[in-house]
């Protein structure tokens, strides 16, 4: 299942090496909307270094994978990163979030136009 997440790149964890043969490395993107989620993500394998080119405070597109699976009778959930890339729109304007600049705007010109108005609406 591929799923994809936009948002601001708030902790880089340090590499972690499992096993000889396994190593992840996990990162957290907090959410640009209303109610701002944190959602921590995991690299593994090769793909470890990808998170190397950017900094905390990026805001960044990542696409990952639903995993679950169960050990000793408990069932975990894993997100498992596998493309990151700057999201250009929002990291043209640092701070702004597009959904909450655009509607007040929309709000204010319509009431302009209907206050300039003389006859009312009912």
């Amino acid at each position: 299942m591929s799923l994809e997440i936009t948002g601001r790149l708030i902790v880089k964890m340090p590499t972690q090496q499992i096993k000889d043969s396994f190593k992840k490395r996990e990162f957290v993107v907090e959410t640009t909307e209303q109610y701002p989620q944190k959602i921590k993500l995991e690299l593994t394998q090769d793909k470890c270094d990808i998170l190397d080119t950017y900094k905390e405070g990026d805001v960044l597109k990542v696409s990952f994978n639903l995993r679950g699976s169960v050990w000793q009778e408990k069932y975990y959930v894993n997100l498992q990163a596998w493309r990151i890339q700057l999201d250009n729109a929002s990291n043209s304007m640092p701070g702004t979030n597009t959904m909450e600049t655009s509607a007040p705007a929309s709000q204010n010109s319509s009431f302009a136009a209907a206050s300039t108005e003389d006859d009312l609406p009912f």
